[in-house]
């Protein structure tokens, strides 16, 4: 059980690493429009189609997540994600004070966040995961013992075959 314990935890926290993603990608998914207002108003170019890649993003990137299917490229996708709307959403600079605290709070969660996904870029979904689960197939098929050949009195490798007794 204890042995388990490392996979337990790994899976809990991509699960949490997605619920913190998940629900807002969703939502934007829906109102994918009133994303871009936002973005245009934060002043990025061709807010459209930054909003609708965001919104792939923000969906695919948390279910890569959950399942454990190419951790280093969901983790780094994600990490600049987070980094970068933390930065475009939470402009704690052009504030004073209690918005400013309150933008600057918001931009230091969104930063850990993305600390969250490099780990996981880092430290792979565990064996509960889509890559874990095909690991472990192959993982399976490697320990399996290797077999003698039914004939072993063959030539051996650099050396001549034996001669027939007359």
């Amino acid at each position: 059980m204890i042995a388990r314990a490392p996979d337990a935890i790994s899976l809990a926290a991509r699960l949490l690493l997605a619920a913190a993603l998940l629900p807002t990608g969703i939502a934007r998914a829906l109102n994918v429009s009133g994303f871009a207002v936002t973005l245009a108003g934060a002043g990025v170019p061709a807010p459209n189609a930054v909003a609708t890649a965001m919104v792939v993003v923000q969906v695919f990137g948390p279910l890569a997540l959950i399942l454990g299917v190419l951790p280093r490229l969901t983790g780094l996708a994600l990490a600049l994600f987070a980094a970068g709307m933390a930065v475009v959403l939470h402009p704690f600079w052009q504030f004073g004070g209690a918005a400013a605290v309150a933008e600057r709070t918001l931009l230091l969660a969104d930063l850990g966040l993305a600390g969250g996904f490099l780990f996981y870029a880092l430290q792979g979904p565990g064996a509960w995961s889509w890559q874990g689960f095909r690991a472990g197939g192959k993982a399976a098929a490697k320990k399996a013992p290797a077999r003698k050949p039914a004939n072993s009195n063959g030539p051996k490798r650099g050396g001549r075959p034996a001669r027939a007794a007359a």
